[in-house]
Parts: structure tokens; C-alpha cells; sequence
């Protein structure tokens, strides 16, 4: 019986040895040696391409140039500049001109009709230049109008004769629409939004960049619960077959091989389990890193060549908060639309003011053509000769100011009692002051949400010492029932639950390693962006009412027009 039980000892030993001489003290070590080798088998059962090695610095880069979010994200601005450029497109000048011939038959309706059947060719070819000024709100308008007539009535003057007239007007409001106007006011919103998608596209890198370091760190930790999980079943497997032995032999119970195999179904469980989990993590990183289902990334098997390092990071919260109130895009962004806000502001307070625009307008005229010679001054005087002439009479008219004609004159319109607009900016100037609150609101939430993350880490750190110390523990132990095992004080049972245990622990301290290095990137993702931003009011410059913006992952798109850049102070409220 001492026989069996060294035989026993030895064929367990040999099983075990491996797993015994893995064993190390430090975690680092530890956790080098665990990722050192992924087994054939794990590459097998993932496999859908060729294997692709890569590291986190490259997933990184990919992410960069091929995330298809960020791609989103960075044609936001770009829309946004043409939306300026049309805005702008308001203030060009404007040539406007007209081309016209013109014949009318007028019938004898009395004695002044000029004849019997008087005929009328006028021609027509105008021209003028309209535009709005880009300050102040004013506008002017040029225009040059002539004509060319040719009749048979008998008491014209001129045939042909040549009209032409130069206008000049010029619009400048003096209360409302002198300090902002809608264009002017949608054109400054713009601006803003512009500011807000560099934002939100700040916000979308620093997101995805973090998904990909976290999405790195899950898919080596799955390969690697693979690996183990595939050890631990070759050894259930191969502790079948030694039972197996030991019953032919007479040493073991036929039931010992039940449990051997009962043993070796759970972790063939456990491996289809590990299998499914490292599938799902390399689509979750691939997703984050590829331009397409055409890119040849998608179809190859990712293999992490980066291993995670056990380092104390010092972290200092006050520091840290003080960062993300100086640099977090939705705190950014909420004050950006507290500014838009303001501009709206201005706008419903300008529109209370009286209509009140001075209007100028200068005008010349001149006339040209054949001039008639009448033998007396009365209507219908014989024509005894006439003067030759033509356009350039007319010219020379305008030219010499010889019929000038000029207007000034003030418009007032003011409504009677409480107005729309009185109503509008008392609404707005509420919302207003709400969003300011919110505005402290959020920086609130920053400071929490960074003291959080910083909880995490040092939680984090905590669980790679508990686990590691779990780990050394779990070795011991099967060393112990090794050597109990030997000297026929212990069972296959207790040495396969002392396999399990170690395996067990191996992954639990790799997993609180690489939830630490989660913890960290979390940490300074948290300092620079949020996975949601809070809803901020932005007042509306029509109805009065506010919209809140929507909470979306990385930078999404303001969901009202009208965002905002600023300080969110308050500062230029009328």
C-alpha cells in the first residue's frame, strides 16, 4: 500500500509540477510570466484571420486615424464654417440690373392724347448695387435707371429722349437692430457652435482613446482566462486518464473516475465560457479601431503584445480637480452655450427698444435728346427746327447735378403697453440665471466625479495587494496538499480543488491588475471629458422657451442651433 500511495504521489507531482514551478512572489513577475504564452489552443478557438500582433501605442494611432466616431465628429466643424459662410454671404453687395423694350398703341382718349394713334417705344436698361452692412445694421442701395423713348405724340419735347436718374439710399437703425440683429446674432451663435463641435470632437477622442486602452486591457485579460482555462482542462483531462490507470490496476475506485470526469465537464464549461468572452473582447476592441468591415484588421486575430505594469501612481485629487474645472469639455461646452445664451439675450433686449431708423436718400436726374424748336410756347406750337442731341446730355446733367433731389427722414414705431419682446426677455433673462446655476451645478459634479475616480484607484490598488497576497496564499496551499498527498493524507480531490483555487487566483490578481490600470486611464478621462454632459437651458430666440441639450457618449451635437462660447459669466447682459 506505501507502494501505490508513492506511486500515487509521483504520477501527481508530475501532473502538478508545472503549475508549482509557475509559482512566484512578486506581482509583477507573476503577471509577466502568466501573459508570457497564450496556448495554441486559444488562438484556435478565435481565430478568424491571420494573427495580427499588436500594441497599445498602435491601437492607439489606429483609433486616431480610422475610428469612424472621431470621423463623425471632425466633419462637425467643417458644417459649421459653411453655415458662417452663408451667413456672411448676407452682408455681399448684390448687383441687381434690368434689360427692357417696351411698344404700347394708345388710343385718341382726348385732345391732349398728342394724335390720333400716338405710339409709345420705350427701352429700358437699368442697373443698381444693394448691400447690408456687416456693423451697426445699417444698409444702402445705388441705383441707375434709363430710358429711351421714341413717339409720334405731337406735343413731345424730345424724340428720342433719354431719362436717366441716379438714386442713393441709405438705412441706419438708431435703436433697434443698432448693436445686434438676427443675422448678426445667428452669425455670432454660429461661431459659437463652432467652438462647441471642437469641443465636442476634444471630447470624442479623449472618450474613444480611453475606450481603446480599456478595450486592450479586456481583451488580455480574456486571452489570458482562455489560457489558463484550457491548462486547467488538459490537467482534469490528463487526471481521467490516471484514474483510469489506477482502477485496471486495482489501486482506485471506479467512482474516483466519475468524479475526475465530472470535474473535467465543469471546466470544458469554463472554456467554452472563456472562449465566447475573448470572441466579444476583440470585436469590442476591433470596433473602436477599424474604419469598416472592409478594413483587413476586422478579419485577423488580434494578439496583445503589451503586458500591464504594477506601478503606485501617485495621485493628487486637488490637483486633478483643479485640472478638469480648467479643462473638462462638458463643463467647457455648458458655458460655451451659457454664452450663446447671452448673445440671445442681447437680442430680445435690443428688440424691446423703439423702431427708430434714419433714412437718407439723394437723387439726380438728367435728360437728353433731339430737341424740338417750337415756333410759339402755347401746347401744340408748330416745330420750326430742332437741336440735336442724345445720351450723353443726359450724362452730363447728372454729371453737373443740374436736377438733384434729396430726402431725410426718421421712422419711429413703438408698440403700445407690455410687447411680445417685454414678455420674450423677461423669460429669457430667467433661464438665464438658471443656467448659471446650473453652471455651478456642473462644477459640482466635476469635483465629485473626479474624487470618485480617484477613490477607485487607490480601491483598485488595494484589490492587486489582496489579490496577490490571495495568490501566494493559493500556491501554498497546493504545495501543502502536495506534500499531504505524498504521504497518503489527502486525496486527488482536495489536490484538484488546490489546482482550481490556484487557477482561480492567478486570474482574480490579473483582473484587479488590469481593473488598476482601468482605474488610472478612467482617472485622467475623467479630467478631461464625461461620458455624458449635463443638460444646460439655452434660450431660444423665438418662442422664449429653453432647450437642454443632449447627453450623448464622446462629443455629440448640440441639439439646439443655438450654442455658445464665453465664459458663461454673464458678462455684456444688458
Amino acid at each position: 500500500m506505501k507502494q501505490v500511495i508513492l506511486k500515487t504521489a509521483a504520477l501527481a507531482l508530475a501532473v502538478l509540477f508545472p503549475l508549482q514551478a509557475a509559482a512566484q512572489s512578486s506581482p509583477d513577475v507573476r503577471v509577466r510570466e502568466l501573459l508570457g504564452e497564450v496556448a495554441a489552443r486559444s488562438q484556435a478557438a478565435v481565430a478568424t484571420g491571420p494573427v495580427v500582433t499588436l500594441a497599445l501605442d498602435e491601437a492607439v494611432r489606429r483609433a486616431l486615424d480610422r475610428n469612424l466616431d472621431i470621423a463623425v465628429e471632425r466633419l462637425n466643424p467643417q458644417t459649421h464654417d459653411l453655415s458662417i459662410a452663408q451667413l456672411n454671404a448676407a452682408y455681399r453687395p448684390t448687383l441687381t440690373s434690368t434689360l427692357g423694350q417696351r411698344a404700347q398703341v394708345n388710343p385718341p382718349t382726348s385732345q391732349l392724347n398728342g394724335g390720333q394713334r400716338v405710339e409709345n417705344d420705350v427701352t429700358t436698361y437699368n442697373g443698381g448695387l444693394t448691400q447690408t452692412m456687416p456693423w451697426a445694421g445699417g444698409s444702402f442701395s445705388v441705383t441707375w435707371n434709363n430710358t429711351r423713348s421714341n413717339t409720334s405724340n405731337i406735343f413731345a419735347n424730345y424724340n428720342p429722349s433719354y431719362v436717366s436718374n441716379f438714386t442713393a439710399v441709405f438705412t441706419q437703425p438708431l435703436l433697434r437692430g443698432l448693436s445686434i440683429d438676427a443675422n448678426r446674432q445667428q452669425l455670432q451663435i454660429t461661431r459659437i457652435n463652432r467652438d462647441i463641435s471642437e469641443i465636442q470632437l476634444r471630447a470624442t477622442i479623449t472618450n474613444t482613446l480611453a475606450n481603446v486602452r480599456n478595450a486592450y486591457w479586456d481583451l488580455l485579460y480574456t486571452l489570458q482566462a482562455l489560457d489558463v482555462a484550457g491548462r486547467s482542462l488538459d490537467l482534469a483531462t490528463k487526471l481521467i486518464e490516471d484514474n483510469k490507470a489506477r482502477v485496471e490496476v486495482g489501486t482506485m475506485a471506479p467512482i474516483d473516475v466519475v468524479q475526475a470526469e465530472a470535474e473535467a465537464a465543469v471546466r470544458r464549461q469554463t472554456l467554452t465560457v472563456a472562449e465566447a468572452s475573448a470572441k466579444t473582447a476583440e470585436l469590442a476592441l476591433k470596433r473602436l479601431i477599424v474604419g469598416g468591415t472592409d478594413d483587413p484588421l476586422w478579419r485577423a486575430t488580434l494578439t496583445p503584445t503589451d503586458r500591464p505594469s504594477f506601478a503606485r501612481e501617485p495621485i493628487d485629487v486637488e490637483k486633478a480637480v483643479r485640472h478638469a474645472l480648467d479643462k473638462r469639455t462638458d463643463l467647457a461646452q455648458a458655458k460655451e452655450q451659457l454664452a450663446s445664451s447671452n448673445v440671445t439675450l442681447r437680442y430680445l433686449h435690443n428688440q424691446k427698444l423703439p423702431a427708430l431708423d434714419l433714412v437718407g436718400t439723394y437723387g439726380l436726374q438728367g435728360l437728353g435728346g433731339r430737341q424740338f424748336i417750337r415756333s410759339g410756347s402755347g401746347l401744340g406750337s408748330v416745330v420750326t427746327g430742332s437741336v440735336p442731341g442724345g445720351f450723353a446730355d443726359a450724362l452730363d446733367n447728372i454729371a453737373g447735378r443740374d436736377y438733384p433731389t434729396w430726402n431725410v427722414s426718421v421712422n419711429v414705431s413703438y408698440p403700445i403697453g407690455m410687447s411680445s419682446a417685454d414678455a420674450q426677455y423677461a423669460r429669457a433673462r430667467v433661464q438665464f440665471n438658471q443656467a448659471q446655476a446650473q453652471i455651478r451645478a456642473l462644477e459640482l459634479q466635476v469635483a465629485t466625479d473626479v474624487s470618485n475616480a480617484a477613490l477607485q484607484v487607490e480601491s483598485s490598488l488595494k484589490r492587486v495587494e489582496s489579490a496577490s497576497a490571495a495568490r501566494q496564499l493559493a500556491e501554498r496551499r497546493l504545495e501543502a496538499e502536495q506534500s499531504k498527498f505524498e504521504v497518503g493524507m489527502s486525496t486527488n480531490f482536495f489536490v484538484v480543488q488546490a489546482q482550481r483555487d490556484l487557477a482561480d487566483a492567478q486570474n482574480a490578481e490579473l483582473r484587479a491588475l488590469l481593473d488598476y490600470r482601468k482605474a488610472l486611464v478612467d482617472f485622467e478621462r475623467v479630467q478631461e471629458t464625461s461620458l455624458s454632459r449635463a443638460g444646460i437651458t439655452i434660450v431660444s430666440p423665438t418662442s422664449g422657451t429653453g432647450t437642454t441639450g443632449s447627453g450623448t457618449t464622446g462629443g455629440g451635437r448640440s441639439g439646439s442651433p443655438i450654442g455658445g462660447t464665453g465664459t458663461g459669466s454673464g458678462s455684456g447682459t444688458p
